[in-house]
Order: C-alpha cells, then sequence, then structure tokens
C-alpha cells in the first residue's frame, strides 16, 4: 500500500536528481531511513541491518538493497519494479569475514557506474566508517563524496498530502498529551503513564490507528528535569514537583510533536516566572512566523521577546521536522537559532521548542507548526500553560 500517488513520489525523485547534479554526482546511496521512506515508500523495521537506496542519473526508478528477507517488504511497500529490488544473502548479516557494502559496490559496478561520482550520507545514523571503507577498496576507480543532506532538503517542503498526515498526527498528539496530563498524579508511577501515553500513541484516532512514533515518549519529573532528554523510571511522581512532557502523535511516519509541563502541587516562584516568560515569548514567535523570514530572524524574534527577564536559552529554540524513524524526528536542516539563514517557505514544518533547563528545574512549552501562504498554523490545539495539578 502506498501512502501517496507514484507522481508524488517522481516529483521526489526528479528534485532529488537536480540537487545531486547540482553537487556533481552521478549517483546517490541514500541509507537514512527516512529518505528512504520518502523516495521509494519502503516501511520496515529493518534498519537494524544495512539497506539503502541508489539513485542512478539515468534510470526512472532508484534500487533498492537490502537484506533478501527484507525484499519483500520492498515489493509490499515501495512503487518500484521488481527488477529494482535486490536482497542480499544473509552470510553479508553481521559478517565479519564479508560486508554488505561489497554487495553494494558490486551492484554499481553491475549497472557501470564504478568509474563515476558517487554521493554517500556520510554523517548519517545508519552509514557506517565500515560501508565507507568497503565501498571505497570495492570501487577503486569511483569518486566517492559527501552527498548528505541532499534528501533531507528536499524534504523540506511538505506536500498537501504529507501535512494531511501530518494533521492526523495531531490528532494523536491532542489525545496523548491529554492522557498523560490527566494521569500524572502524586504517587503515581511514572512507567504506569508512560504505558498508557504508548497505548494512546497506537490506539490513535476513531478513524485511523497511529504509528510508534522515531523518538521514545521524554518525561522525566522532579530533579531528572534538569536537562533535556531523559524519559520514565519506575519512581513515583511527588507532591510539588514538576514534569516534563515531550510528546509526539506519528501517523505514516510524520510526526506532530509537542511538549508541555505538570507541576503537582504548588509551582515556585521561579517555576512561574520562567513558565510566563517562556510562553509569551513562544506566543511571539508562533504570531511572527510567515514566508519570506530568515530562521535566525525567528530566533531574534525570541530574544527580543525575553529580553529583560532572567531567562537565558543558549541552545537552538527549534528545527525542522516531519517524516522519520529512530533516533530522531528531526529532519536535520532548519534550525531556529543565529547564522541560519534559511528562508522560511508555505510547507516547511518547524517545532518551536525553547525549553529551559536550570540546576534546580526544567520547563518545556513547544509548538509544532506548518508555514502558510500568510503565517502558520499548529499541527494541535493544546494550552499554551503550565499544567497545574
Amino acid at each position: 500500500m502506498l501512502y501517496f500517488d507514484i507522481t508524488e513520489y517522481r516529483q521526489r525523485l526528479n528534485k532529488t536528481k537536480e540537487q545531486m547534479a547540482k553537487k556533481g554526482l552521478d549517483a546517490l546511496i541514500v541509507t537514512d531511513p527516512a529518505n528512504m521512506n520518502y523516495i521509494s515508500g519502503y516501511d520496515g523495521w529493518s534498519f537494524y541491518v544495512h539497506q539503502g537506496l541508489i539513485i542512478f542519473e539515468d534510470k526512472d526508478q532508484p534500487v533498492w538493497f537490502g537484506r533478501e528477507q527484507d525484499s519483500n517488504g520492498a515489493r509490499i511497500t515501495t512503487w518500484m519494479d521488481d527488477e529494482n529490488i535486490m536482497g542480499y544473502q544473509d552470510h553479508y548479516v553481521q559478517s565479519q569475514t564479508v560486508h554488505t557494502y561489497d554487495f553494494v559496490a558490486d551492484l554499481i559496478k553491475k549497472y557501470q557506474y564504478d568509474h563515476k561520482t558517487i554521493g554517500v550520507e556520510k554523517d548519517n545514523y545508519y552509514f557506517t566508517a565500515q560501508c565507507y571503507e568497503h565501498l571505497q577498496n570495492g570501487l577503486l576507480n569511483t569518486i566517492i563524496k559527501d552527498g548528505g543532506l541532499i534528501v533531507n532538503w528536499v524534504r523540506c517542503i511538505k506536500s498537501v498530502k504529507e501535512i494531511e498526515y501530518m494533521k492526523m498526527a495531531g490528532q494523536i498528539l491532542e489525545k496523548v498529551m491529554e492522557t498523560a496530563v490527566n494521569l500524572i498524579e502524586p504517587g503515581v508511577r511514572e512507567g504506569d503513564v508512560a504505558a498508557e501515553v504508548y497505548k494512546a500513541m497506537i490506539k490513535g484516532a476513531p478513524d485511523f490507528t497511529g504509528d510508534y512514533s522515531a523518538i521514545i515518549p521524554i518525561m522525566p519529573s522532579g530533579k531528572r528535569t534538569t536537562t533535556a532528554h531523559l524519559s520514565w523510571t519506575d519512581r513515583r511522581y511527588k507532591k510539588d514537583e514538576n514534569v516534563l512532557l515531550e510528546l509526539s502523535g506519528c501517523k505514516n511516519r510524520y510526526h506532530a510533536p509537542l511538549s508541555r509541563t505538570v507541576i503537582t502541587g504548588t509551582p515556585s516562584r521561579e517555576l512561574e516566572n520562567i513558565s510566563k516568560t517562556v510562553i509569551h515569548g513562544l506566543n511571539t514567535v508562533v504570531d511572527f512566523i510567515k514566508p519570506g523570514i530568515l530562521a535566525q530572524d525567528i530566533e531574534a524574534k525570541w530574544r527580543e521577546s525575553i529580553s529583560g527577564s532572567r531567562v537565558v536559552k543558549e541552545s537552538r529554540i527549534g528545527y525542522a521536522f516531519g517524516l522519520n524513524y529512530p533516533p530522531d524526528w528531526g529532519e536535520h536542516t532548519i534550525s531556529l537559532r543565529s547564522g541560519d539563514t534559511t528562508v522560511i517557505k508555505p510547507g516547511m514544518t518547524i517545532h518551536v521548542m525553547p525549553g529551559i533547563w536550570t540546576d534546580k528545574l526544567g520547563f518545556e512549552c513547544s509548538e509544532a507548526i506548518y508555514v502558510t501562504q500568510k503565517g502558520c498554523e499548529t499541527f494541535a490545539k493544546i494550552s499554551r500553560k503550565l499544567f497545574v495539578k
């Protein structure tokens, strides 16, 4: 089952080829599972072994390579002809004597591209030093260059159908966040709330189910809120402590993430002050976002909006997100920070995430937005406030 019309996949492939040509690449090996999905539709939990697509400049379809037992998954989930699905035998899997990229090098020779220039996604979670070495050793006459983020940048502007899936993820997100906020009470175990969060994430909405998220539910409490990326434990919530929630809905691998903060009792004056400042800044930024401004302008507006307060935010305040697999729902392209001169355009999707973490506590309140012709809209309707229980 394809989630998009074949014409959309072909448009994505052609846009990628245009960017390849600008970088002088005759072929591109795509190993990021999200990029694979975006170009081909491939969707399987098989990224623990080496797999990918090879995009050749003169072929109207990419070539999929992966473990032979996953090749039927490629036939089921992609728009590609059977002749372009190449499964490798199991002796390549986690072997000490041969490597999958020996197989890939042989494929490139088969298509007579071993005297050309090939791009690889060098700085990708799923492309290792061993992959690079075996590709080099197997293609001595090939120029191998960095082709990282080519597909990621093509993905930046979402189609109408992609936005539709992200709106569905937003509906799921509303249920997920509501579940977490309602269940957090002194004496309740963190893990029990996490279990219900997962249930809500997968159960989805009345008309459709959800997917697993690329990031686990981030939901620390107490002292653990002083840092950004911790999750649940077997501890029980205590009275008068805050809980960070960074959760997501996901549909067809498209995400809608969001952060909120809960206090199980009376907030301290410091937490109240931080929450008011951050929420004011977030409201200002969301109202400010529109086509034509730069990514760095958004961060500058944030700093302007909180000037005079005691809140300090040294890291970026947001990033592009959308289609993805573990370990991240971010696209690794746009960052809302000084120096990012990316022009904001309709169809871009950004998680505005001005999280604050001090030595004593943390506070998070974010918004997932998509850029429209005149401004931006949110994927979910969840109150921007400190939730007091």
